[in-house]
């Protein structure tokens, strides 16, 4: 069956858009790094708690800032490769994403709870943590969605080609409009 142009029906696949999923993610990571940069800041220039500085040797060690924005601008890029798998692999991407970084976020929100630190540098961690786990899974879920294209593949019903739609000169040949004034 074809439609008024002679087009066969066509096979409709999801997509994505690799070049602009990409740079999303590249400007995720930027966001990401520089949120860690601002949480660090409010942590420990506001609020004077130590965060990532703990007196022994924990779980952390002694992390730096730029250290923090770097593993943060990586969970970033990690997150949109993982978005880009599932939007090629998966029926539901956005599900599946949402998923898997609620997940992830909530054990970077948990684990610096099990740190022998204090109570405030514990809590900040977790917030920090839990901020930038939610932007990014918010941006590259948002961004990705932007990216998604439609594949059209036609199908191999007919090997006629489609007709075009008639010209206006066959068309005023064919059936000459009515004027009102004619009349």
């Amino acid at each position: 069956m074809s439609d008024y142009y002679g087009n066969q029906p066509q096979d409709v696949r999801p997509g994505i858009d690799a070049r602009r999923l990409w740079a999303g993610g590249v400007a995720t990571a930027v966001v990401a790094a520089l949120l860690a940069v601002v949480g660090l800041l409010i942590a420990r220039g506001i609020f004077e708690v130590e965060v990532l500085a703990p007196k022994g040797e924990g779980v952390w060690g002694n992390a730096s800032t730029t250290t923090y924005a770097l593993v943060a601008a990586a969970v970033a890029l990690l997150a949109t490769g993982l978005m880009h798998l599932l939007s090629v692999a998966t029926p539901a991407p956005s599900q599946f994403f949402g998923w898997i970084m609620v997940l992830v976020t909530l054990i970077a929100v948990v684990l610096p709870l099990t740190l022998t630190v204090t109570p405030s540098a514990k809590i900040a961690t977790a917030v920090i943590n839990l901020v930038i786990g939610l932007v990014i899974a918010a941006v590259v879920n948002s961004m990705a969605a932007s990216a998604r294209t439609l594949h059209r593949r036609r199908s191999q019903q007919s090997a006629t080609p489609p007709t075009p739609p008639p010209t206006r000169q066959q068309w005023t040949q064919q059936d000459p409009p009515t004027r009102y004034y004619d009349r």
